[in-house]
């Protein structure tokens, strides 16, 4: 049985949702939030449900709003679990006092340690890449190599980039600031500014598409969306490009979940927990937004494998939130927008 309760839930129906879980919530019912979107969360729900009989009631919203929820709602709060993107919305609800440390043997053999967080308050279950895209018209994959090359002049005026208000930019940036210190990233950053050849952009599907116009010839995005497009209008003359194989490999983010500290079924939570992280889950996690599943005993996607093998960084993704707001100071300073 699943149950959709829409991210604009009204107070009354909310207050009958927590009455109901604070005193009649059995242990196979669980209460999930997902800033996933319900397309992607929804199969996965139902599955579990057939497989374990456990009901799944969720709520899909942003995960701002899902977060500052959780922080509101407190002890009285209805959720076990919370589902978000990126490490950094991960690091901050952890940082909060969000989600609770988890124990488990299954998880730890499941997620790689770079993929979850020091202190198991919560594991990856999707891996995305955020990297380098070309077009194949313009630029030959022999003059691109690292994310740091694309602030070099040859870039003038063929840049484009996603908005920096968006935190798979914030990421991507406090990993560069563990790896070179705050001067040289900003540096690089301001290299990125000089060389754009258009505004910045909403979502990186306009990226893409802006390249595939000839507005520029070279971008950064996450994957995914270059494979929708490809789903979407078949061969495009834009190509991925894997950089800094020589150097600190492909930057690389997560999915992943929590549970909440104030979980009113936490057993119930780390078992669904672990059956995301394994087996057909993983392959329904990943498989449906073409991202990478975080076990490395799952098959990839055959469209994503089509993309090629690349060495990613091995940093811990946590990285992204602890970095998060000397990221945003630093673009702010470059005039990344």
């Amino acid at each position: 049985m699943i149950k959709s309760v829409s991210g604009w839930v009204n107070r009354g129906l909310l207050g009958l949702l927590v009455a109901f879980t604070g005193t009649a919530q059995a242990a196979d019912e669980l209460v999930v939030y997902s800033a996933r979107i319900e397309q992607l969360v929804k199969p996965l729900f139902d599955l579990y449900t057939k497989e374990t009989g456990t009901k799944i009631t969720y709520v899909t919203d942003a995960e701002g709003p899902l977060i500052a929820r959780l922080q509101a709602e407190g002890e009285r709060t209805p959720a076990d679990m919370m589902i978000t993107v990126d490490a950094g919305n991960l690091w901050l609800a952890a940082e909060k006092g969000l989600f609770r440390p988890v124990t488990s043997e299954v998880l730890e053999a499941a997620v790689p340690a770079q993929y979850q967080d020091s202190q198991n308050r919560w594991f990856g279950l999707s891996v995305r890449a955020r990297t380098i895209v070309y077009s194949t018209e313009r630029v030959k994959p022999e003059e691109l190599s690292t994310y740091e090359d694309l602030a070099d002049k040859k870039w003038d005026g063929r840049l484009c980039l996603r908005t920096s208000k968006k935190v798979y930019n914030q990421s991507l940036v406090a990993t560069m600031i563990e790896r070179h210190g705050e001067a040289k990233t900003e540096q690089i950053v301001k290299g990125w500014v000089d060389n754009l050849a258009t505004d910045v952009f909403a979502n990186d599907t306009s990226l893409i598409e802006a390249i595939v116009a000839g507005q520029c010839d070279v971008g950064i995005v996450n994957t995914y969306y270059f494979g929708r497009l490809q789903q979407e209008k078949g061969n495009i003359p834009a190509k991925l490009f894997w950089p800094n194989q020589q150097t600190s490999g492909v930057h690389v983010n997560i999915s992943g979940a929590g549970i909440t500290t104030h979980a009113k079924n936490p057993e119930a939570a780390r078992k669904f927990l672990e059956w995301l992280a394994q087996g057909e889950a993983q392959q329904i996690f990943a498989g449906s937004n073409m991202e990478y599943p975080v076990s490395e005993a799952i098959k990839w996607d055959p469209v994503v494998e089509s993309w090629g093998k690349f060495k990613a960084d091995d940093l811990n993704v946590e990285v992204a939130g602890r970095r998060q707001i000397e990221a945003v100071k630093l673009m702010d300073r470059a005039g990344y927008l």
